[in-house]
């Protein structure tokens, strides 16, 4: 099969996913299923790939099987760069029956075996309608229809997206709201530096998920509340930046440059997300620029955020601070520990018990009109 088909086997993906428009609440019905399967299999260019035929077998053997075992397979063998599957993500409505092409981006050796995890940071080179939307910025193993994830699947990054993402917004407010002498290796970069600082990012972010006392998914049912799910991401991110300021072993300028690009995305980008209804990675983002503005890691002068020489000392405490309470958990019941980290986040955001959710802070909502971002 040549790349030379793509644009015939997206059309013809693009023209089955509007066949099957509104049927969601059938992708578990075994007639539909077996309907999606010929529907594809009668195809004349996407039926020739081998996740095409994957896929017709697990539809047409879903009901006594849930488990979408031979397109995983596929996909975690890493047989070729062709993805096709159906989907089924409350957070990627976009998504139902999609394909796409991708390819692998490089990475530091030391960096992929020291702190290795199945991430595939990639590139989309073409795909199919639904991972056109903007949202759509990784795919996980449970986005499948079966629901499922195991601890060898691979967990797509798409980061082209990131680029793209981190232009548009986060560039904008580094110029609109940090000093000047704030984010020195990230000013003026191009996107081929940015593109590596991402995938240096969702590697760690990853391999963090999976490490301390209470890790995902083992714990996910305790960290799923809208600020303790931010507060996980909060964890794993400070780890990853962390990693980039302590590890020897990593070539000190990509290292510090993936430093300023995580940092800058945490606490610049997702705080203006979700305006006025904050999502868990805004509240998280509230939840760091106040703790580090308490504790003298930044500081706000003139309507500019000042990165202070504490800074990487008040993130070490606090790191510290959720695994101290985290640690608890081989001592305390799951749910003890889920109201300490409930009750850490709070201390440092604004929650509206009357409308039972969370604000912003009104200097990143300032921001965001000002900029429109």
């Amino acid at each position: 099969m040549s790349d030379n088909d793509t644009p015939e086997i997206i059309d013809e993906v693009n023209e089955l996913r509007e066949k099957i428009k509104g049927s969601r609440g059938m992708f578990r019905d075994q007639d539909f299923l077996n309907e999606v399967a010929q529907q594809v299999a009668d195809t004349t260019h996407l039926s020739r790939l081998s996740v095409a035929q994957a896929l017709v077998e697990d539809l047409r053997n879903f009901s006594a099987k849930p488990h979408l075992s031979s397109v995983k397979t596929h996909i975690n063998e890493r047989r070729d760069n062709h993805l096709l599957s159906l989907f089924d993500a409350s957070y990627f409505p976009a998504l139902s029956l999609e394909y796409l092409r991708y390819e692998t981006l490089p990475t530091n050796p030391h960096l992929a075996t020291r702190y290795a995890s199945p991430t595939m940071p990639v590139n989309i080179t073409a795909s199919s309608t639904g991972f056109e939307s903007r949202v759509v910025v990784a795919l996980f193993p449970e986005n499948h229809i079966d629901g499922l994830q195991y601890g060898d699947d691979l967990i797509f990054y798409f980061i082209n997206k990131f680029v793209e993402r981190h232009n548009r917004i986060t560039r904008r407010m580094i110029d609109a709201v940090m000093a000047d002498d704030s984010f020195p290796l990230l000013r003026g970069v191009d996107d081929r530096t940015v593109e590596q600082a991402s995938s240096w990012w969702v590697r760690l972010h990853e391999y963090h998920h999976r490490q301390g006392d209470m890790p995902i998914p083992q714990y996910l049912p305790y960290k799923s509340l809208k600020p303790l799910a931010g507060l996980e991401e909060l964890r794993v991110d400070i780890s990853g930046i962390l990693t980039c300021l302590n590890d020897p072993q990593l070539p000190a300028e990509q290292a510090h440059l993936a430093y300023e690009y995580i940092l800058s995305e945490r606490l610049l980008r997702y705080s203006v997300e979700g305006i006025p209804r904050p999502n868990y990675d805004a509240v998280a983002s509230q939840l760091l620029f106040n703790y580090l503005t308490e504790q003298g890691g930044i500081e706000l002068r003139d309507d500019r955020i000042r990165l202070r020489p504490e800074l990487p000392t008040v993130l070490a405490g606090f790191l510290a601070e959720i695994q101290r309470i985290e640690r608890q958990i081989h001592d305390m019941p799951a749910e003890e520990v889920q109201q300490e980290l409930l009750a850490f986040t709070n201390q440092y955001t604004d929650y509206d018990p009357q409308a039972k959710d969370y604000r912003h802070v009104p200097y990143f909502a300032q921001i965001k009109e000002r900029l429109g971002v």
